[in-house]
């Protein structure tokens, strides 16, 4: 079956036979079809959609999570994608001054004020027919359990390198995030306008670190002031810019193929010239050709290399991602509802969920409140998995025992903005719905099938800084009350209390970092109006006791929590502070298997909190 310009397998596993995509060849499985990461969980391979329109909108969407160290130029290099995806007409730099443009997807007042991400963005556009999701993620590792979030709504990574520092820790981390989940990976080599690495040290150190295959598609000409261009593998072209002007696009001074005699002049730099050549057979001779399936399947990275700031390369990656990224696959649902987590992976024999099945599904993967300060409102985000979404529809909550829910307040996002849902919505798009009465809670699944069907769930981490939270005017307790508990209900601070608190007590804040504290109490003044003074406890690892307050008090009455600062979460389960790892690990060993410690928590159902 021909579908934008994709051919797609029709026939079982057994006889589908070579694919070609617009210059990408393999053999069956060909990874553009839907399911192609699921033919090892099923005894037949399933690729016939059951409703062509259905296929067809999957197969357009595009779905990417950049994710990065601090100061790599991850906002910046979204911009520049929205930029040449005609989705601005200026693109805003981070650290805004006067009257340049903000970024995009920066749009919290103390983001602008920092220069920095603090919470992941949905940017959705369309591109060359195919309609792509951004998802922007913090970089700093205070933030990195939104990015950890976001990264489970995606279907693709792009993780960006500074070409000067290589790898950092925060990219480290986030990479393991990813090949968990099994992402395909493309990697983006910024600032090549800066003095850089080697870009085969680059590609060393990706392969020894991470141990997954790169294969260049933007190998560079040059770095810093002598940045001159690209050499494209995939079509043999090499493209020559110049600088173009801050927030526009880079003039290309000429493309022409890599054994064309007028390369020479181009590149005016006849060592560049020599070095070029003399990399394009080494390349060649000692690096892998690429292969989307193993892109696919999380063994091979592509790697471009570029400058985000000043435009090269950036149109040349959108254009190949467009081709090379995965559109939405199948996802793994729980089978005993359990209430715990998987990495989202599809295992061998899981049970799946495919973007083209006739049923609706999705899953909330982030909570915002004051997307738009005047209105006060409270978002959450869902990821479509399945089926088609329609304003109005009636759809089925979970957690709260398939309770049934007509969502008419939907919205598409762009950052900050957000327009009403007119037409359809499609597997791989978010969609922002109202929350209110904080209905949900992240990791909720919704879903319109008979069969009650649940993700897997998205959990808490454990926090390791804690204080309290005291409002020093009294005066002002309903909005301080108000504005603490919409902002905590976004779930990247948490709320502790003492046991038996009902509300009035003062609440104890819990975070992964300090920085996630400046940002509530910032927040707090600039959109609700309120201060709050903190007071730092002296604790450092947090561990949440499943079998719940009766095994405390055991443990607790046999002298073992000693030092142990005993707390409750807003679902009223016991969360144990230690001091210090050492006696974290001692009570683990003491009486860890009879409390069920876990450094993680998720939303429970309506079972769990009725058996509690």
């Amino acid at each position: 079956m021909q579908r934008a310009g994709l051919t797609v397998c029709l026939l079982t596993s057994a006889t589908c036979s070579t694919r070609t995509v617009t210059g990408y060849t393999w053999t069956s499985p060909c990874p553009l079809d839907i399911s192609a990461r699921v033919v090892r969980t099923r005894q037949r391979h399933t690729c016939m959609a059951l409703e062509p329109s259905l296929e067809q909108e999957v197969l357009r969407r595009r779905n990417l999570a950049i994710i990065s160290h601090p100061d790599a130029g991850k906002t910046t290099l979204t911009e520049k994608l929205l930029l040449y995806g005609g989705a601005i007409v200026q693109a805003g730099a981070v650290k805004a001054k006067g009257e340049q443009r903000r970024a995009t997807s920066d749009f919290m007042e103390l983001e602008q004020q920092r220069g920095i991400s603090i919470s992941s963005t949905v940017l959705q556009y369309e591109y060359q027919g195919r309609v792509v999701s951004i998802l922007d993620t913090p970089g700093h590792q205070d933030f990195s359990e939104d990015t950890y979030r976001t990264l489970a709504a995606a279907d693709n990574a792009v993780m960006l390198i500074d070409a000067a520092k290589g790898l950092e820790p925060q990219t480290r981390k986030l990479f393991e995030v990813a090949h968990l989940r099994r992402l395909p990976l493309f990697t983006f080599v910024n600032k090549l306008d800066r003095p850089s690495l080697s870009p085969f040290e680059v590609c060393d150190e990706i392969e020894q670190e991470f141990g997954i295959a790169c294969t260049p598609v933007l190998w560079p000409i040059g770095s810093g002031d002598r940045f001159k261009g690209v050499l494209n593998r995939q079509t043999g072209m090499v493209h020559v810019f110049a600088r173009g002007q801050r927030g526009g696009m880079a003039e290309e001074v000429g493309t022409v193929p890599l054994d064309d005699p007028r390369l020479q002049a181009l590149i005016d730099d006849d060592e560049l010239y020599e070095q070029l050549l003399e990399d394009a057979e080494v390349i060649d001779e000692l690096l892998p050709p690429l292969d989307l399936r193993r892109v696919w399947n999380g063994e091979m990275t592509p790697l471009f290399f570029g400058s985000a700031w000043n435009n090269f390369g950036v149109q040349l990656f959108l254009d190949a991602f467009m081709e090379m990224g995965a559109p939405p696959t199948a996802r793994t649902i729980e089978e005993n509802q359990s209430g715990d987590f998987t990495s989202g992976a599809v295992e061998s024999g899981a049970e799946v969920v495919d973007p083209t099945s006739d049923a609706f599904s999705g899953f909330v993967f982030k909570l915002q409140a004051n997307v738009n300060p005047k209105h006060r409102d409270r978002l959450a985000f869902v990821r479509i998995c399945s089926g088609r979404f329609e304003k109005g529809m009636k759809v089925k909550h979970a957690r709260l025992k398939g309770k049934e829910l007509t969502l008419s307040q939907v919205q598409t996002l762009m950052g900050s903005e957000r327009s009403t849902v007119k037409g359809a919505c499609y597997p791989g798009d978010v969609i922002g719905i109202n929350n209110p009465a904080g209905t949900f809670a992240i990791g909720d699944t919704l879903y319109t099938g008979a069969k009650r069907i649940s993700y897997s769930k998205i959990p808490s981490f454990s926090p390791e800084v804690f204080a309290r939270c005291i409002n020093p005017q009294p005066s002002k307790y309903k909005q301080f009350s108000k504005g603490l508990e919409q902002l905590l209900n976004e779930g990247a601070v948490q709320q502790l209390r003492e046991r038996g608190d009902t509300g009035g007590g003062v609440p104890i804040l819990a975070a992964v970092g300090p920085l996630q504290f400046e940002v509530t109490t910032s927040r707090l003044e600039n959109e609700y109006g309120v201060t709050a003074a903190l007071e730092r406890l002296s604790y450092s690892h947090a561990r949440w006791a499943l079998a719940g307050w009766e095994a405390v008090d055991a443990a607790a009455a046999d002298g073992k929590l000693l030092g142990v600062y005993k707390l409750q979460d807003v679902h009223n389960r016991p969360v144990l502070l230690f001091p210090s790892e050492w006696k974290m690990k001692a009570v683990a060993s003491a009486v860890g298997e009879n409390l069920q410690l876990r450094p993680y928590a998720v939303a429970p159902d309506v079972e769990e909190r009725r058996r509690k």
